[in-house]
């Protein structure tokens, strides 16, 4: 296990944000204690026990998926959680935005992988620097479970092209994958454990092989922006995690009181189909998580 790096009081000191910059990513970083981590993991499991069969409107891997923060409020507790807050706003400032949180499970002894891709490809943001992923792992995650490889600098290209695969091997919306070729050698394994994370930009070239472990290596993904960066022209559904936004561009989503209650789910499926028509934009195939989203498209 890693040693975890050196903050003050929380915060990212001034060498550390420069690193960031400079690699396009940053771990592992210290957030909370591993107790903690581990309570979230078992608040996880325990919904995953009562809902999984509920007769939700959508699959319920679909809603830990995508804007788990809508509709659970443990995805909520987790994106605005202070010590995760302290250190992402070393890289966007004191206004933070939670664009979207989901969690990303990989389940052991399985070939699932995610292709090397950039975050930024079909968002509909373009190459924006106002935007950073934090990846707070509720399990280990090691070469063997699957962690994520980065290509260091990779965050400095512009969107660059990627081919969708839709191979059903493949986590990814489009199975999405950067038509270049990434040497091994030249990606960096991302090993970080419960009570650290990474964080990482929204251009920077990453992605993870197999889980070969006897554990699920379970995290929960969480995209923050500063309001600056939100796109022109149309309200873009977010929440506030910490600070103020004077844009006038976003539309303010609260957090959810119980998990899956009904105006939530409705409010959820509403942003589920408009960002549909933005992610699966040009797509030759489907996903189904977005199936029933983009049918009429």
């Amino acid at each position: 296990m890693l040693q975890s790096l050196n903050l003050d009081q929380g915060r990212l000191p001034e060498p550390l944000r420069d690193q960031y910059w400079q690699d396009g990513f940053l771990f592992p970083v210290p957030v909370m204690d591993a107790a903690e981590a581990g309570d979230m993991r078992a608040e996880l499991e325990q919904i995953e026990a009562e809902w999984l069969d509920a007769g939700l409107p959508q699959p319920l891997n679909t809603y830990k998926r995508i804007n788990a923060h809508i509709v659970m409020p443990l995805a909520t507790r987790i994106a605005t959680h202070r010590g995760v807050l302290d250190a992402v706003e070393g890289v966007l400032g004191p206004d933070i935005l939670v664009f979207s949180a989901e969690f990303f499970i990989k389940e052991p002894r399985t070939t699932q992988i995610v292709s090397m891709h950039q975050d930024l490809t079909y968002w509909g943001l373009g190459a924006i620097d106002g935007l950073v992923t934090a990846w707070v792992p509720l399990s280990p995650a090691t070469p063997a479970s699957g962690c994520m490889d980065f290509v260091r600098g990779s965050h400095k290209h512009a969107i660059l092209p990627h081919e969708d695969t839709f191979d059903e091997n493949n986590l990814l919306s489009r199975g999405q994958e950067v038509a270049v070729d990434v040497a091994d050698e030249d990606k960096v394994a991302i090993e970080i454990h419960p009570g650290q994370m990474s964080l990482h930009h929204g251009l920077t070239i990453h992605g993870s092989g197999p889980n070969t472990s006897d554990d699920r290596r379970i995290a929960a993904v969480v995209r923050y922006m500063r309001p600056d960066v939100l796109p022109e022209g149309r309200q873009t559904e977010v929440m506030l995690a910490r600070g103020s936004d004077s844009t006038g561009r976003a539309t303010l989503l609260p957090p959810p009181a119980a998990n899956f209650e009904p105006k939530a789910l409705a409010r959820y499926e509403a942003i589920r189909q408009a960002q549909a028509k933005v992610m699966m934009k040009g797509a030759k195939g489907q996903n189904a998580m977005y199936d029933s989203a983009t049918s009429a498209n």
